[in-house]
């Protein structure tokens, strides 16, 4: 009997859906492992690198401090309205700057840079893979992971984290300065709370999480890109589907990282 499309079976379906996920998975790992390989063996010369890090830092400087002033501005309207029914509302700089510096900061400055660095790095991979520009690469003895995925590794791995801080410190002044101006919130108590409930602690679990969601999110647009099908449908496939597992890997790893630093946090502070 024939197993074309027209007569496919729910068993062959069900076996699409276990096999497919785990040969991800696979050459997912595969792949970063490859990755990781070369990094510790043999760092990018400066031509490569630099190009890679103005791409991700400089590039996504616009596109990061909008990010970081709508959302401290954002938390600072939502929680005014909650810490004004309770009479809090001269600790709103506490809670907002906690919230900023341990969550929202580095999960959605990360998702920006996963659409704008995410998706150009897919997108430009995969255009090389279509027009075999890689491949060229390769009869030329280079090797593709070290000389386009390295450089873009570690530039996401090294300003990600410092665009984190940049996010941050727009978020918290931007936040201050409309709860000043506009809430009425007194710039002392501001501050005096902030300095009070917000640790260095704190703000080291925002840029520690960060970290990994770089490396997360350079190895997925790579790998993305590397396999992106023939066509413009397919390097387009390749960047929304960067962004979308980007999104998912940002999430599982902050839930992880979360219950680490929680865990970590109780022994230092008992």
């Amino acid at each position: 009997m024939s197993t074309g499309k027209l007569h496919r079976t729910p068993i062959h379906w069900l076996g699409e859906l276990v096999i497919q996920p785990v040969e991800f998975v696979g050459d997912f790992v595969l792949f970063s492992w490859l990755t990781f390989q070369w990094v510790f063996s043999r760092w990018p010369r400066s031509s490569v690198i630099w190009p890679a890090l103005y791409q991700v830092g400089v590039l996504s400087l616009p596109v990061v401090v909008v990010t970081g002033a709508f959302i401290g501005m954002v938390l600072a309207v939502q929680s005014y309205d909650q810490l004004r029914v309770m009479h809090l509302e001269s600790q709103l700089g506490a809670v907002v700057n906690l919230t900023l510096v341990k969550e929202l900061g580095p999960v959605l400055a990360a998702t920006m840079l996963a659409g704008r660095v995410g998706s150009a790095i897919a997108a430009e991979i995969g255009t090389m893979r279509v027009t075999e520009q890689v491949d060229a690469l390769e009869a030329l003895g280079a090797d593709p992971i070290q000389y386009l995925v390295v450089p873009r590794f570690l530039g996401c791995v090294l300003l990600i984290p410092l665009l984190t801080v940049v996010a941050d410190a727009i978020g918290i002044y931007a936040s201050w300065l409309f709860s000043t101006a506009v809430l009425g919130v007194n710039s002392y108590y501001y501050w005096n709370y902030t300095y009070q409930f917000v640790t260095l602690f704190d703000v080291s679990s925002g840029v520690f999480k960060s970290v990994f969601f770089g490396a997360a999110i350079a190895l997925v647009a790579c790998h993305r890109g590397f396999n992106a099908r023939a066509g413009a449908e397919g390097v387009g496939t390749a960047a929304t589907q960067t962004f979308v597992y980007s999104f998912v890997f940002i999430l599982f790893l902050d839930f992880l990282s979360g219950v680490l630093l929680s865990q970590i946090s109780q022994w230092l502070y008992g």
